[in-house]
């Protein structure tokens, strides 16, 4: 089923809704130097703000003025603002541009003005405060207990593994069992099991209140009879099972990028992101235990973020296959179980 690992391949994935970013935080990808917000946000008057897309001018100047970071889900300003006001408007991402020149009422104009103040002031990530993630257009629920899902991972599903040219397996209805490891919400877990309508997906995580997190997910996505949570570090609690494919995003920031992750990041979950001093502690654990854990045709397909130098230094024997995504270069690697 798996192919094996040759080139780098080039950006092939399918277009996004505007607000479902997917990338794990990383301190290089900021707004501008955070600034004192304002003591008092500035007053609007009634009617100085007519439409969505007047809300979304304003949103985005006081983003920049109070330099606001994005990695959350959104990379850029405009988005963020289009991402609250149409949560705040009851719009799913691929409505807003129907009603962008819309009329706001009174009521839902003193709603979003409010929500952008609050994501100003608490420097929370945007899908905190409304308790909602979009990944690949699928609705996920988060809170403070995990990290806001932004998996470059839920793209690649789509653009290499649906069995078309630049697909790395011959099929997804060949898959019969995936594996996700550090799963955290489940976003990927259940992702994956819309992938390959005939696999079940085990999901693992070490934090218990990510996995009741993902509990909620698994249930309001009606997956239960697919996709099983299980606590515990890595491949401990699965004995010997084997997998047609491992997905993974673990925890790979170094401890420079621990020192200096903007605010709207140390609110998340430090687990999530910590991957030891080089940031490779729990990578090295994934590449050694994985080859257990696969079918001989399966495969691994593993987010390591900017840590391919250190890889390919330290393990320049294994073939890996850098991907590319709409947002990302060679921070996503795939091998199959025979390379490993």
């Amino acid at each position: 089923m798996a192919k094996k690992a040759t080139a780098t391949t080039k950006k092939a994935g399918k277009p996004k809704a505007p607000t479902a970013r997917s990338a794990k935080a990383k301190p290089a990808r900021r707004g501008a130097p955070p600034k004192a917000a304002a003591a008092k946000p500035p007053k609007v008057a009634p009617g100085e703000l007519v439409t969505l897309l007047d809300f979304v001018r304003y949103a985005v100047s006081r983003f920049a003025e109070a330099g606001v970071v994005f990695a959350h889900g959104t990379t850029d300003p405009i988005a963020e603002a289009v991402f609250l006001i149409g949560e705040t408007l009851h719009l799913h991402p691929d409505q807003f541009e129907m009603f962008a020149s819309a009329r706001v009422t009174a009521r839902e104009a003193a709603a979003i003005l409010g929500l952008i103040e609050r994501r100003i002031a608490a420097r929370l990530p945007a899908a905190y405060l409304v308790n909602k993630i979009y990944m690949r257009g699928v609705q996920f629920y988060v809170d403070e207990r995990v990290i806001v899902p932004r998996s470059y991972i839920g793209e690649l599903l789509d653009s290499h593994f649906d069995g078309g040219d630049t697909s790395l397996i011959d099929a997804p209805e060949a898959v019969e069992r995936v594996l996700d490891l550090c799963t955290g919400s489940g976003c990927l877990a259940i992702l994956a099991a819309y992938a390959f309508p005939n696999a079940t997906v085990d999901a693992v995580d070490l934090s218990k209140d990510a996995l009741a997190v993902a509990t909620r997910n698994v249930a309001e996505h009606r997956l239960d009879d697919r996709v099983s949570l299980y606590h515990g570090d890595l491949f401990g609690p699965l004995g010997d099972e084997h997998y047609d494919l491992i997905i993974t995003n673990p925890p790979y920031v170094d401890a420079d990028g621990m020192a200096s992750l903007p605010a709207e990041c140390r609110a998340e979950p430090a687990m999530a992101f910590d991957g030891g001093d080089d940031g490779l502690t729990i990578i090295r654990r994934i590449l050694a235990e994985a080859k257990d854990h696969l079918t001989p045709d399966g495969g691994l397909l593993c987010e390591v973020g900017r840590c391919r130098p250190q890889i390919e230094d330290e393990f320049p024997q294994l073939p890996l296959l850098w991907l590319d995504s709409e947002d990302s270069e060679a921070e996503v690697f795939w091998i199959a179980a025979g390379d490993l």
